[in-house]
């Protein structure tokens, strides 16, 4: 032992070779130890800071507005292909147009899909107007159901469709007519009331296509 090695107070004698090795490894532990404790807090803190800056600075922004479909556009189209009328509702701020697209198959369909713009409100209605058709081809996109009466609407005879709730697609309800060569089905899942405004607000265009044929 060095003749010049201090003194250890707890000891009362100079620290042994052994005796100064150890304490060096318990400091270094102990300092590591509390390192990865300090290191642990200040992840802690920069993972809260990341956050809330994702909830509280990034702009939040509006809901992407649903897309625009081009009625006019396409009903156009489809008068100049097919030389003949289709309708095209004039809407209010009531409706937005979700889908507008000729179909083929066995019978060809102009299909317009028309929701409420509102929040609030709730359902749909089709208006589909089957070309060279008539009440009988309605069923098929019925699941099966037959008229089960009439109704009158603005002086035009309307063929109704009361569905069960088991029917397909959440349609509940339908009203049909016929234009001339064609048959124009109003269906889905709105009210009676509801159906039989828009069905009187398409009238005028009915009358036209029917006396168009």
């Amino acid at each position: 032992m060095s003749k010049n090695a201090p003194i250890v107070a707890e000891l009362g004698r100079p620290e042994t070779p052994e005796e100064t090795a150890a304490r060096k490894a318990e400091f270094s532990k102990n300092y590591r130890a509390s390192q990865t404790f300090r290191n642990l807090i200040a992840a802690l803190i920069i993972t809260v800071a990341v956050v809330a800056i994702v909830i509280f600075a990034v702009p939040r922004g509006e809901r992407a507005s649903e897309p625009t479909v081009d009625m006019v556009g396409i009903a156009q189209d489809v008068e100049s292909n097919l030389d003949r009328p289709v309708l095209v509702p004039e809407l209010d701020d009531f409706w937005r147009v979700n889908a507008a697209a000729l179909d083929g198959g066995a019978t060809v369909v102009w299909n317009i899909t028309l929701a409420p713009s509102a929040e609030d409100e709730r359902g749909f209605i089709r208006v589909a107007q089957a070309f060279d058709a008539d009440a009988a081809w309605a069923p098929q996109l019925l699941n099966g159901s037959a008229a089960t009466g009439t109704t009158q609407i603005d002086g035009r005879d309307w063929d109704v469709y009361k569905l069960s709730d088991s029917a397909q697609d959440n349609i509940s309800y339908a009203l049909g007519t016929q234009a001339g060569t064609d048959y124009i089905l109003l269906y889905g899942s709105r009210s009676a009331d509801s159906t039989a405004e828009l069905a009187e607000a398409l009238s005028p265009q009915i009358e036209a296509i029917a006396e168009a044929k």
